[in-house]
């Protein structure tokens, strides 16, 4: 790990999630995947469904627990949890709009970015081979997969089925998207569950006075101690976000009430700064990375829109780690890199509006984003009755409420 270094805080935050020998994800997360899907209609209501996640985590927990030296990390999807539902309603969703759009003269094809333990990838290749075998004809799926372990599990997924339900049109690039290069000139869907948050963002605080911004970055000294500092914003991409985001018309909350501020510099000791501020410049390097190299893409994006016990800050991510079976939140993304996960809301309707000035420039708004909450994408494409418990309850729809979905 770094010591007597000093470097941005998405630089840090990457380093701490990503990096290939002690990045969170390399070393410490698990993907919560239940052996066999739920029957929901056999389960009483959503109290006896959260009982039944309950033991089952307990019983990955405690086996992961006897057989590993460090408290690795459980983490659940509505992919994983609702299988295959969930995935049959973005399914649904991708083939209804390609047979609007494109069928039957050009390819379905599907990038995957960040595919877990591709089993969103099985259940839309299911759908579409049952339900629409002419489209499946056309169908080829390709995952963007950054860690070589996620990479190879997702590439053994289909090893275990009967050779008759094994699924031929499946390319798996272990591949960041952001060192991506090779263009696409095709017509496509690019797919992202449950991954902006955990995109490595960077931190801005405004001097109270100027509202000029400054750049937030870590200092490691020798012993490994952590100090945030703070400069004039000098990096490039911070520069190329905020000069794209003031064109939306966006200000930030941090800057509200002006009056207020102005008068509280008056008085003695007061701060020079503005509470801090997290802005999403990785976001903005997938934005560039679609408009260069899949121009003619359609964008399906899923994730958290507001997060409980995040640290202070506007757009300010989770840190947590698992101790002891008990997930401990921690106070500030300072932490020892790998051992915590650090995860962020997403404004989407600012993302909304900076897709349009980096993507879809000359499209009009109304035809070219919608942003909506998971349950109404879901009430529209998903198939609620598979998802109904004996008592009438769909904990499909009452999961993850604090998640949206952005369809481009």
């Amino acid at each position: 790990m770094p010591l007597e270094a000093k470097m941005l805080v998405r630089d840090f935050i990457d380093d701490s999630l990503y990096h290939p020998n002690y990045g969170y994800f390399s070393k410490q997360a698990v993907i919560f995947s239940p052996e066999t899907d739920f029957e929901f209609d056999k389960i009483k209501d959503n109290m006896e469904f959260l009982d039944i996640i309950a033991d089952k985590y307990k019983e990955i927990e405690d086996d992961m627990d006897v057989r590993d030296e460090v408290a690795r990390q459980v983490w659940h999807t509505p992919t994983e949890l609702f299988k295959p539902w969930y995935g049959y309603a973005i399914a649904k969703y991708i083939v209804t709009e390609y047979k609007l759009n494109n069928y039957p003269h050009k390819d379905l094809i599907i990038y995957e970015m960040g595919a877990g333990n591709g089993t969103l990838m099985m259940n839309i290749l299911d759908y579409i081979q049952q339900f629409e075998p002419t489209v499946y004809e056309r169908t080829r799926y390709r995952i963007i997969e950054i860690s070589k372990k996620l990479a190879q599990r997702q590439g053994e997924r289909q090893e275990v089925r009967d050779a008759t339900r094994r699924h031929r049109c499946v390319e798996v690039i272990n591949k960041s998207i952001f060192e991506w290069d090779t263009l696409v000139p095709d017509h496509c869907f690019f797919v992202g569950m449950e991954v902006l948050d955990n995109f490595s963002h960077d931190l801005i605080r405004y001097d109270t006075v100027t509202e000029e911004p400054l750049q937030g970055m870590v200092a490691i000294d020798e012993e490994g101690d952590y100090t945030e500092i703070y400069t004039p914003v000098s990096d490039p991409l911070i520069q190329k976000y905020l000069s794209i985001r003031k064109q939306t018309g966006y200000r930030p909350p941090v800057l509200a009430r002006r009056f207020l501020r102005r008068l509280r510099n008056r008085f003695p000791f007061a701060p020079n700064m503005t509470k801090p501020e997290f802005i999403p410049t990785k976001l903005l390097l997938l934005l560039e990375t679609l408009k260069t190299h899949f121009p003619k893409h359609r964008l399906v994006l899923s994730d958290f829109y507001t997060l409980p016990e995040a640290i202070p800050g506007t757009d300010a991510p989770v840190v947590q780690t698992r101790y002891s079976g008990t997930m401990v939140p921690c106070s500030t993304y300072m932490v020892m890199p790998g051992m915590f996960d650090i995860f962020f809301p997403t404004n989407f309707e600012l993302l909304k509006d900076m897709y349009q000035q980096v993507c879809r420039p000359s499209l009009g708004m109304e035809k070219s984003v919608k942003v909506q909450t998971q349950r109404q994408f879901l009430e529209r494409y998903g198939d609620l009755e598979r998802t109904r418990t004996y008592s009438g309850e769909n904990p499909m729809l009452m999961y993850y409420e604090n998640n949206k979905m952005f369809l481009s």
